[in-house]
C-alpha cells in the first residue's frame, strides 16, 4: 500500500541537505532508496519538485510519497523450513546443507530465498520490492543458523551490526589433520584467486581484511582428523574454508579446498564409508548472536550439526570413549535434534 509521509524543517535549524534531512526522518530507509524516491519525483518541497542536493533553509514542508512494494520477479515455492523463531521483522533459519540461500545462474529455484516467498506472508518489502532482505549468507553445502529480514528497517538495522562485525557466529568444523596448537587468529586478507577466478584465497593484494579464531576442541591423533570451533570477526567469501586451508588443516569433504586423495590414507573402513556418504564440507554454523532490531534485545540462537556430521563424531567419540556429555555440549543441542535459543535483556 502507498503511503505519504510529511515533515517540516524547523525555523531557526541550520541549513541542511535534503537528503540528510530524509535519512534523519526515515532512518528504516538507505540514502540510495531516499535518493531514488527523490529522483522519480516521490518527494516535494512546499508543493513544488525537490532535488538531492537542494538545501533546506526553514519552515519547508516535505512531502513523501512511498510506493508499495512492487512484486518480486522471484517465485514462492512450498519447501519445508527448519524455524528457529519468527516474528514480524525477521526469521531464523536452521539451514540445511545442499540449499543454495538466493537464486542465482544454474540455481533458478528451490532456494531458501524461494521457500521464504512461500512461508512468510507478511513481507513489507525490501528496498521496494517484496522479498526476503538476506543480510548474510552460507554456502550450498554449509548446514546451520541464518537470519533473514521482513522489512527495510531491520533489514538495514542487522546489515549494520553485520558491517561492524558485532554479531556472534560460531562455527564447527572437522579438520584435515591435527593442529599443533590448540586456538589461535588468522588474520589474512581474501579476495579472488589469481588465476582460478571460482575460488577465493588469501591475497596480499586487492584482498579484503579477514579475521578468523579458532580453538580446537577434540583431537584424533591416529586418524589425523580434529573437531574446531571457529569464531567469524568478519565476513568474506568462503572465509572459514580459506583460512584453514591457509594454515594446512582444510575442512573435511571440502571440493574446493579440501586435500585430494585423503581418504584413502583412512585404514578404518567405517569411518572412510561415514566420510564418503557425507559427500560435502564438514562446516556447521552452530551459533548466531544478534540484537533484535526492534526490540533491543539480544538473542541467540544455535542449532546441532546435522545427522551426516554428528555420525562422524560419535563414531570418533566411540573409538577414543569420549565423554558423550561433552559431544552434545560442544555441538549445542545436539542431544535432542532442535535448535534452541537464549535470550539476555
Amino acid at each position: 500500500m502507498t503511503s505519504h509521509r510529511q515533515f517540516v524543517f524547523e525555523w531557526g535549524r541550520f541549513p541542511e541537505r535534503l537528503d540528510r534531512f530524509l535519512a534523519e526522518c526515515l532512518p528504516e530507509m538507505t540514502r540510495s532508496q531516499i535518493k531514488r524516491l527523490i529522483d522519480e519525483g516521490q518527494v516535494r518541497i512546499d508543493a513544488g519538485p525537490a532535488k538531492p542536493g537542494e538545501k533546506l533553509k526553514g519552515g519547508e514542508t516535505v512531502l513523501v510519497t512511498i510506493p508499495a512494494p512492487a512484486c518480486s520477479e522471484l517465485h514462492p515455492e512450498a519447501i519445508s523450513l527448519s524455524i528457529l523463531y519468527e516474528d514480524a521483522d525477521l526469521i531464523v533459519i536452521d539451514k540445511p546443507a545442499g540449499m543454495v540461500v538466493h537464486p542465482a545462474p544454474g540455481h533458478p529455484g528451490g532456494t531458501l530465498v524461494n521457500a521464504l516467498l512461500h512461508h512468510c506472508g507478511d513481507l513489507a518489502g525490501i528496498g521496494g520490492e517484496l522479498r526476503p532482505g538476506i543480510v548474510h549468507r552460507l554456502d550450498k553445502d554449509t548446514s546451520g543458523v541464518l537470519v533473514a529480514t521482513k522489512n527495510d528497517a531491520a533489514h538495514h538495522a542487522l546489515a549494520v551490526q553485520f558491517k561492524k562485525h558485532t554479531v556472534k557466529r560460531r562455527y564447527l568444523a572437522l579438520l584435515q589433520g591435527v593442529p599443533p596448537a590448540t586456538e589461535g587468529i588468522v588474520d589474512q586478507p581474501i579476495g579472488r584467486h589469481p588465476t582460478e577466478r571460482k575460488r577465493m584465497a588469501v591475497v596480499s593484494k586487492a584482498g579484503r581484511r579477514a579475521v578468523t579464531r579458532w580453538k580446537v576442541l577434540a583431537g584424533f591423533e591416529k586418524e589425523r582428523l580434529a573437531l574446531a570451533a571457529l569464531q567469524l570477526e568478519t565476513g568474506r567469501t568462503h572465509q572459514i574454508r580459506v583460512h584453514l586451508a591457509s594454515l594446512g588443516f582444510p575442512v573435511i569433504g571440502d571440493p574446493v579446498y579440501g586435500h585430494k586423495g585423503w581418504l584413502r590414507q583412512l585404514a578404518e573402513p567405517r569411518l572412510r564409508r561415514l566420510l564418503l556418504d557425507l559427500g560435502r564440507q564438514a562446516l556447521h554454523a552452530g551459533t548466531l548472536g544478534f540484537t533484535h532490531p526492534g526490540s533491543g534485545r539480544y538473542l541467540e540462537f544455535s542449532s546441532p550439526p546435522p545427522e551426516d556430521m554428528m555420525a562422524i563424531l560419535r563414531h570418533l567419540w566411540d573409538t577414543y570413549d569420549y565423554d558423550p556429555c561433552r559431544l552434545t555440549r560442544l555441538c549445542g543441542a545436539a542431544g535432542t535434534g532442535e535448535g534452541s535459543i537464549g535470550t539476555c535483556n
